[in-house]
């Protein structure tokens, strides 16, 4: 049983993907602790992610990645506080069968290679022109002299210790830009990995442009936080 990882994954309206990742999460860490984020969902997402033995954390109302992520997190965060403090590992629940490959993650984390592990995508699916991604990356480059590849991925793995500086989380979709920022503040070491996932992607549709545009205005609002 794998004792030493808890897992907690992001989801909302992630009814038809959430049981394939869960399933790849539980072969990939046997026995870990997983929670399941459930920000607000309107489909079955809570009712799949019980099905599958994970605890879920419902918000109750859609409040943002951030925000719910950080109720899950604050769920468990007496063990990154342990003497002994078991590895973090935070996804998507729209990863289905690609969460297979999250234990390079967490390896790279006890390996002593890193602090916090960020997952690149070996392959690119779906996006738009690269607006708000590349703010990004150069809001992470201001604010900490770092040169990301995946400056808003949300798959990672972090030590207990920098898990516990991390949260809370920043709202929204800042998140992921506000934990690069905190950790490397407080001297954490990052690495990035190259693993072959796959997610659900938004083409260059206006829903897509929606999405990236409500994106873009989260990643504006954590950057003037931290500057």
């Amino acid at each position: 049983m794998d004792t030493e990882t808890i897992v907690i994954v992001a989801a909302h309206d992630e009814a038809d993907r959430l049981p394939a990742t869960l399933a790849a999460l539980a072969a990939a860490f046997p026995g870990a602790r997983v929670l399941v984020a459930d920000d607000g969902s309107g489909d079955d997402t809570a009712a799949v992610g019980r099905a599958a033995g994970a605890e879920v954390v419902c918000t109750g109302a859609v409040i943002g990645k951030g925000g719910a992520t950080t109720l899950a997190a604050r769920r468990v965060l007496s063990r990154a506080l342990e003497p002994d403090p078991p590895v973090f590992v935070l996804c998507d629940g729209d990863l289905a069968e690609s969460a297979a490959q999250l234990p390079a993650l967490a390896q790279a984390v006890r390996d002593g290679h890193c602090d916090l592990a960020v997952a690149t995508f070996a392959t690119r699916v779906g996006g738009g022109f690269g607006f708000a991604v590349g703010f990004a990356h150069r809001a992470i480059r201001n604010l900490t002299g770092l040169d990301t590849r995946a400056p808003i991925s949300g798959q990672r793995a972090l030590s207990g210790p920098a898990f516990a500086v991390v949260v809370p989380f920043a709202p929204r979709f800042g998140m992921e830009i506000g934990m690069t920022v905190d950790a490397v503040r407080a001297g954490y070491r990052l690495q990035e990995v190259e693993l072959d996932l796959a997610h659900r992607a938004t083409g260059r549709s206006w829903r897509g442009f929606v999405h990236r545009g409500r994106q873009l205005l989260d990643f504006l609002a954590v950057y003037a936080s931290r500057r």
